[in-house]
């Protein structure tokens, strides 16, 4: 892969030039979730200050209200990224410039575009697309948002207009003007969720989640008795001909494969996805001589078997809920929501990961928690003990992944979905989230908890709230694609 220092556009040359050469991170931009549904301010873009040089370092400097309740804002992204790199040749006029970030919610299918370029510090909306938009196309719960190297943004969903589950994407051109759905033909997912592409290879990857009328009341196990409802799929389409052409089924082994990554490398047609509710990772690579992928399980973290109060003993998965490769694709890092670790591995041997790091963050099986009692544990002697930052006990798991550009400070927040959030961690909704900072080594892997580090989402000036995904303004690990040179 070519390493030519980047000269014109919004990002990097390659992956390996943003690493090298990237500028450190000094600012955050973190979805921040209001759990009290009748303050009206709701939802909101918290921007954090991470500069160690700042006088107002790990502090919310600024924060985005909506000023609309019940949005859920969930996850992100840029209008322009690295796909739309351009080299010392084209006009500078013609440069695409990253100034807008794109707050899709989950919820009430309302999109706003963010300008973060006037004044990086304090992000300011500029549209707000109503729900109606989407609905009018028959999609609801927009997830995940890509720039793509046309200059339009790519938006999935998960569900029709009446919440039911339904795999799509919706498109928007450069002025947020919505262009309609992006599948072509009468082949669909039955559920959407994440989605990656890499056109060198004409592909497209999305992962499952469930229907919205179902996720929204929170998680209940009969769920899994309609898996047209609910994801255990990856599924891949042609690029060029926007066509669904291999579903893989992973079955129960994978239900809920949420995030899902190619190499970051655009000649790499291989990655991986995180299975969430039996804590599972799945490596795909595309077989020699044909379009279709090969799929097969590569990280198995066992469920513990527990028993809370007086109710029966049953097994409790890790619930990956988010996976994160960096820019040289060398690690893998996994989060374990419930168990409450966070995990680094070697991925040097894609088929064959290996583990080099391991953080707890708190989690459901802390030492202290009396009304929980580890029946059978087939990795852990003991139970771990619960993990606190300048006095502040972080209740929750480990949430949201967020690499700096050069893998050596890896931000995690807490929240996955604030109707998960009540049932799994009411102590988290109460007391408010936090954002703590893993040190990483990535000379010899390895990682360590930053102990000076913490924002305390706990204090907000209208309750506390819950902090979700987590970007850089200069571009991330998790929002940029590649084109191959």
């Amino acid at each position: 892969m070519s390493e030519k220092k980047c000269c014109h556009g919004p990002g990097y040359a390659t992956p390996l030039d943003a690493m090298k050469n990237g500028k450190r991170e000094k600012l955050l931009y973190t979805v921040t979730v209001q759990p009290n549904l009748n303050e009206p301010h709701g939802d909101y873009l918290s921007t954090v200050d991470v500069d160690p040089d700042s006088p107002t370092f790990c502090q919310i400097i600024h924060r985005t209200f909506t000023n609309r309740l019940g949005n859920e804002l969930h996850h992100s992204g840029w209008n322009t990224c690295s796909s739309c790199y351009h080299t010392e040749e084209t006009s500078t006029d013609l440069v695409p410039k990253r100034d807008k970030l794109i707050l899709p919610a989950l919820n009430s299918d309302f999109i706003y575009v963010l300008d973060v370029a006037t004044d990086p510090r304090k992000p300011e909306i500029v549209k707000t697309i109503d729900g109606s938009v989407l609905k009018s196309h028959n999609v609801t719960a927009p997830h995940t948002a890509h720039c793509l190297a046309n200059g339009n943004i790519m938006i999935s969903t998960m569900g029709d207009a009446e919440g039911n589950a339904k795999g799509d994407f919706v498109l928007f051109d450069a002025n947020f003007n919505c262009l309609g759905t992006w599948i072509k033909g009468e082949n669909k997912p039955y559920c959407g969720y994440d989605f990656w592409y890499q056109p060198y290879f004409d592909v497209m990857v999305s992962s499952e989640w469930g229907a919205p009328k179902k996720f929204k009341r929170g998680w209940s196990d009969d769920d899994l008795t309609d898996l047209t409802q609910y994801g255990c799929r990856i599924n891949f389409f042609k690029w060029s001909t926007r066509t669904l052409y291999q579903t893989i089924d992973l079955g129960m082994e994978g239900v809920i494969p949420l995030e899902i990554r190619f190499m970051h490398n655009p000649k790499r047609a291989e990655g991986f996805v995180g299975c969430a509710l039996n804590a599972n990772v799945y490596y795909f690579k595309k077989k020699s001589n044909s379009d279709e992928f090969d799929c097969r399980k590569v990280i198995d973290v066992p469920s513990k078997l527990v028993q809370v109060g007086n109710g029966r003993p049953r097994e409790m998965g890790g619930l990956i809920s988010d996976i994160l490769l960096s820019l040289d694709d060398r690690f893998l890092y996994i989060n374990l929501w419930r168990h409450g670790d966070l995990r680094q591995y070697d991925i040097t041997d894609p088929e064959n990961p290996k583990l080099t790091g391991q953080v707890f963050l708190g989690g459901s099986l802390c030492n202290d928690l009396t009304d929980v009692k580890v029946v059978e544990d087939l990795e852990l002697k003991e139970r771990p003990d619960p993990c606190y930052i300048k006095g502040r006990r972080l209740e929750g798991g480990p949430q949201m992944m967020q690499l700096s550009l050069d893998g050596k400070r890896l931000y995690v927040s807490c929240s996955l979905y604030s109707p998960w959030d009540k049932m799994f961690y009411p102590k988290m909704v109460e007391k408010g989230g936090h954002i703590c900072l893993i040190d990483v080594d990535i000379v010899n892997g390895g990682m360590k908890l930053n102990e000076n580090f913490l924002v305390d989402f706990g204090k907000e000036p209208y309750g506390a709230t819950l902090p979700h995904e987590m970007r850089y303004p200069g571009g991330d690990c998790t929002s940029d694609i590649w084109l191959a040179a």
